[in-house]
């Protein structure tokens, strides 16, 4: 798999690779700190997908509820000129009632980590925005990917 500036490049662990474009970039020559939420939830989107849940299957879903962010955080630990290849890990950690967190680890190529964070999803209703519980099928997919206490940086 190449080309592009985001792909999935494994299933399990779940990773996306990105890479910095010039475009991302400020006058020092390093990534925006705002793309870096970009980064962040260009992968949670790619997950999504892969599990089978993203807005193009609940808008087919009928009933099963949409995803919309509740919380997000990020760390920062390199800057990242243009043309840095990032591979974001993504993990799930705790599933409760109405939402559940995906944590981000981003790798250098050489190992160290770039950046991390955590995307807090809640599931809602697509037109009243209402909070619902998580649908079992949502639930089946995201256990598959729990992470195992302890192997965050793993």
């Amino acid at each position: 798999m190449s080309g592009g500036i985001e792909y999935v490049i494994e299933q399990r662990p779940f990773m996306v690779r990105r890479t910095v474009r010039w475009v991302d970039c400020d006058p020092a020559g390093v990534a925006y700190t705002g793309r870096f939420t970009d980064y962040l939830i260009g992968a949670v989107m790619h997950f999504y997908a892969h599990i089978g849940w993203g807005p193009e299957a609940s808008a087919k879903g009928g009933g099963n509820g949409g995803l919309a962010c509740k919380h997000m955080s990020l760390t920062f630990h390199k800057s990242l000129p243009p043309g840095s290849v990032v591979d974001i890990r993504i993990q799930v950690g705790d599933i409760r009632v109405r939402t559940f967190d995906l944590h981000a680890h981003a790798f250098l190529p050489d190992g160290q980590l770039a950046f991390e964070g955590v995307f807090s999803p809640i599931c809602v209703t697509p037109h009243e925005m209402r909070s619902l519980a998580l649908p079992q099928a949502l639930r089946d997919a995201l256990q598959q990917h729990q992470r195992i206490s302890g192997d965050e940086h793993a």
